[in-house]
């Protein structure tokens, strides 16, 4: 399907000009056509993403959930299936992240970022690389009761699979997205081999399923796993990393968390609106649809713009201010709908944690080199070179 370009996927970006297109498109073209990255519709006001993350039926994630399209020869639930088929991976996940179990695993969370952020803050230099990439995985292996061999693979794998994918090298991408396959089928399998208690044990609940009387698939299984451990290391690396530059940008408002930090939980939320770290979450229409004053064809691919949405000036008064004034908002951060992350409750735990640590072990970030800026479908740094003074 070919359409008249709206706008051109800049080649080069910085930490501020994505939030500079988004402005301009939401103004002029707020669903825009782009022919690069195998053409796709950028969504890019709050209501219209609402929209298109609620209204399962009309767009649909079964065919591409991400721009760009990343291709692999398996399917990954929940976030490869509609409802009601994404359902039983999502419950089984869920599970792990009720109100009581969040607060089980805030002392736990407390205890992780200091042993990972403490020597960071000693020695300083680039805090994605000294902490963000690593800092993530030690939650997820804790979260999947994996071997600390298995721990540091997933954090190799994890790592490469992520700069390949923000230099469009598809070749090294499959290649480490068979890798993250391999780890969670061995998972599986030692699971099989020596069951652990499916109350204690996320594998072990995803094999304990049954709908209908009938076990999920092993092969959607390993699908979920291997989602599970891949989203749960990108996005909190690119926004630690943001988080990193708005404090070193902003002295005043770490001086003020410093003196305040009750104010840490209100903070968090703000920076989740203004450095949103996902930008290319897909969709792909089933039937001929209007939005945003634009006919979108069956077929076509959409782009749901969190960053944007959250920069939305209809939603958010002032909208690229940090303000902390601004009461319950209703951010996109986390998606919408079926999709939403079920893994919100524990980021936010973790962010927060990490957070009031930097403030409080911290008197100031100061940038001493040029960032290194994600691709689509991320938004943010991947590296953020910083001397700490303490």
């Amino acid at each position: 399907m070919t359409h008249p370009a709206d706008f051109v996927v800049p080649e080069v970006e910085d930490f501020d000009s994505p939030h500079a297109l988004f402005a301009e498109l939401r103004g002029r073209c707020p669903v825009a056509w782009a022919d690069e990255m195998g053409g796709f519709w950028a969504v890019t006001r709050h209501e219209d993403i609402a929209r298109v993350l609620t209204d399962w039926q009309t767009f649909t994630t079964t065919v591409q959930n991400v721009v760009p399209p990343v291709a692999t020869t398996q399917r990954r639930p929940p976030l490869h299936l509609d409802p009601p088929g994404n359902i039983p991976y999502r419950n089984a996940i869920l599970r792990f992240l009720s109100p009581r179990r969040i607060e089980e695993w805030k002392p736990k969370v407390a205890q992780m970022v200091a042993e990972h952020l403490d020597p960071y803050l000693a020695r300083g230099g680039d805090i994605c690389a000294g902490f963000s990439f690593t800092l993530p995985i030690a939650l997820l292996a804790e979260f999947f009761r994996l071997s600390p061999k298995d721990a540091e693979e997933i954090r190799l794998v994890g790592a490469e699979f992520n700069m390949a994918l923000q230099r469009q090298d598809f070749a090294t991408l499959r290649e480490r997205s068979d890798a993250l396959y391999n780890i969670a089928a061995r998972l599986i399998e030692d699971r099989k081999i020596a069951p652990q208690d499916p109350d204690l044990d996320p594998v072990s609940n995803l094999l304990a399923v049954r709908v209908e009387g009938v076990a999920l698939p092993d092969d959607k299984i390993l699908g979920a796993l291997r989602q599970f451990l891949l989203v749960g290391i990108i996005a909190p690396t690119t926004f630690i990393g943001s988080m990193a530059v708005h404090l070193a940008r902003h002295p005043e408002h770490h001086a003020e968390l410093t003196a305040n930090p009750d104010l840490v939980p209100v903070a968090l939320e703000e920076l989740l609106r203004l450095y949103t770290p996902y930008r290319g979450f897909a969709r792909t229409a089933r039937q001929d649809v209007e939005l945003g004053g634009k006919t979108v064809k069956a077929g076509d691919a959409l782009a749901v713009v969190f960053t944007s949405g959250n920069r939305d000036g209809d939603v958010f008064a002032e909208p690229d201010l940090y303000r902390l004034d601004r009461g319950e908002t209703d951010l996109l951060t986390f998606g919408r709908g079926p999709h939403m992350c079920p893994g919100a409750p524990l980021a936010r735990v973790l962010l927060v944690e990490v957070l009031a640590q930097i403030v409080a072990k911290s008197r100031r970030l100061e940038l001493t080199g040029p960032l290194e800026m994600t691709r689509w479908p991320e938004y943010g740094p991947l590296a953020v070179p910083l001397v700490v003074i303490r």
